[in-house]
């Protein structure tokens, strides 16, 4: 294929998640529209490092932290298209036909693309909040890093790329890319409920308001990583 993808997927203690996630892109890789996956890791102990290896990726190291870690991915990708995922989303089979058809169009050269939340629980709270997500997608425009981000290595750059921040560097990059420069995808990218389960279905979303809140007050990202959790 003429267009290539370069996945970067930021790690830290991915072990017990990162298996499924390299599982779900094998399908890209084996036709060759995925040139290469990439874990851009913060110091994993778990043998996340080990694992990714064994699967074929490439290694990235540096220090902990997102924001950091993606664009040190971005930095070392060689593919004409990048691909951020979470080491803990899983994309549904059938996100390869869509990217290819993503890719394919010139029209979407300066764009970007997110997928559809989804979590790995059937329960109630989690399907109310799926819904909330997708609503906030379609009013604001706002995708989250756990949708994954799709878009041209040219158009990062011209864009600005990850900034190196402790958090908020998914908001941070799309509201520069702007609503009307953003697809949503209809393919879910299912991701780890596990601390949702942990925080709350209700204190942990409301949580991560407020922090947006504060964020888009001008509250910097080193601040409010405490209140984040």
């Amino acid at each position: 294929m003429a267009t290539m993808i370069s996945v970067v997927i930021p790690t830290l203690n991915a072990a017990s998640s990162l298996p499924d996630t390299l599982a779900a892109l094998k399908p890209g890789r084996d036709t060759g529209l995925v040139s290469e996956v990439l874990i851009s890791d913060g110091g994993s102990t778990d043998g996340t490092q080990a694992l990714a290896l064994a699967a074929g990726a490439r290694m990235v190291g540096g220090p902990a932290g997102r924001g950091g870690q993606l664009q040190r991915g971005a930095v070392a990708a060689g593919g004409e298209w990048l691909l951020f995922l979470h080491g803990d989303t899983v994309l549904a089979p059938e996100w390869l036909f869509v990217v290819e058809d993503f890719v394919a169009n010139t029209n979407n050269r300066a764009r970007a693309a997110a997928f559809r939340f989804s979590l790995d629980d059937e329960c109630p709270a989690a399907q109310r909040l799926e819904r909330i997500v997708a609503w906030r997608c379609a009013t604001f425009g706002l995708p989250f890093g756990d949708q994954g981000l799709l878009l041209s290595r040219r158009f990062y750059g011209q864009v600005g790329g990850f900034r190196d921040l402790p958090l908020m560097e998914d908001v941070n990059l799309v509201r520069r890319i702007g609503r009307r420069r953003l697809s949503m995808l209809p393919v879910a990218a299912k991701t780890s409920a596990r601390r949702y389960q942990r925080g709350g279905y209700w204190r942990r979303p409301a949580r991560n308001l407020f922090c947006l809140g504060l964020y888009f007050l001008g509250v910097p990202p080193r601040f409010l990583i405490q209140l984040y959790g």
